[in-house]
């Protein structure tokens, strides 16, 4: 028994784990794959509070380290199930056994949105990929290709450019969503290319990516784009299949909770990228952790 589980270890379920932990509560947080979250994956953290420049591994690391160091147990485990008792405890069912709490923080944020071009899945790990920071090395010296045209994009463009022989930015529109700071040091950069408006058709090669299709958005126009791998950086979606049935969905997959981040099944709150707001930042899901862990303490407190 724990006083309160959080599911998941970005940003927004550290940042729980810390006030909960500081607050006297017993704190676990289960992770499925790495600390930090998607902000691990960030070559380069610049618009975080406190630190003007700051690698994202590093930046998930420090948020670890503070959840420890507060009280906070990890647990490297995936969680199955979450079951409400009829005595107001939740059941949580990991790989690794069962946790009972008093309550629960989700924090599961959201999964990489897939392109959805033919032999998308059958080449991953084969020259498709959804983190540079992750696999740019495998594709040093060689030609790649980063599609999408958000921070994400523009950040694993710019990280890839030191690594790849060449690197090309492929982007449906002509206006970007990412910060025009980080746009204008990609631009400044030799050995990059910007494509707009374009997408890709189809991705060709035997056994591994060799070349990407492309069409222009407005007149068809097709291009042959030859390179070794393709970084897809779009978005993600909510992964949120775990409480789907414990609380409201938007019509985007995303959570609806209060102010207080919480949904209708009491004692359950869910904050991060997972829940439903205007702007998904580093800072909005720390600030959700914060919301959610207090919220969490008051709601043990008053059972």
């Amino acid at each position: 028994m724990t006083d309160i589980l959080i599911i998941g270890g970005g940003p927004a379920g550290l940042t729980a784990a810390i006030y909960a932990a500081r607050a006297g509560k017993s704190v676990i947080v289960c992770e499925r794959e790495c600390l930090g979250g998607q902000i691990a994956q960030a070559h380069r953290v610049r618009n975080y509070p406190g630190f003007s420049d700051i690698s994202g591994i590093e930046l998930g690391d420090a948020f670890c380290a503070h959840a420890m160091d507060a009280g906070a147990q990890i647990e490297f485990t995936s969680v199955q199930s979450l079951k409400k008792e009829a005595d107001g405890t939740f059941t949580v069912l990991t790989d690794d056994g069962t946790i009972e709490a008093l309550a629960v923080i989700f924090a599961g944020g959201a999964k990489p949105r897939l392109l959805g071009a033919d032999r998308e899945t059958e080449l991953v790990g084969k020259g498709i990929s959804y983190c540079a920071l992750c696999d740019g090395e495998f594709y040093r010296d060689k030609n790649a290709a980063v599609v999408g045209g958000g921070n994400t994009a523009v950040s694993d463009a710019v990280f890839l450019a030191d690594i790849c022989r060449s690197v090309t930015l492929i982007h449906r529109r002509n206006d970007f969503r990412a910060e025009k700071a980080d746009l204008e040091i990609l631009k400044k950069m030799p050995n990059v290319s910007i494509l707009t408006p374009y997408t890709v058709q189809d991705i060709c090669g035997k056994d591994c990516v060799e070349e990407l299709k492309l069409s222009e958005a407005q007149t068809g126009k097709a291009e042959i784009l030859q390179v070794s791998a393709l970084f897809v950086a779009l978005g993600r979606v909510a992964d949120c299949a775990l409480i789907k049935d414990m609380a409201e969905l938007d019509e985007s997959g995303y959570v609806l909770t209060g102010a207080d981040c919480s949904v209708k099944m009491p004692g359950l709150y869910v904050a991060g990228d997972c829940r439903a707001k205007g702007i998904r930042q580093l800072t909005t899901a720390t600030s959700d952790g914060t919301v959610a862990g207090i919220a969490a303490c008051n709601y043990i407190d008053h059972i």
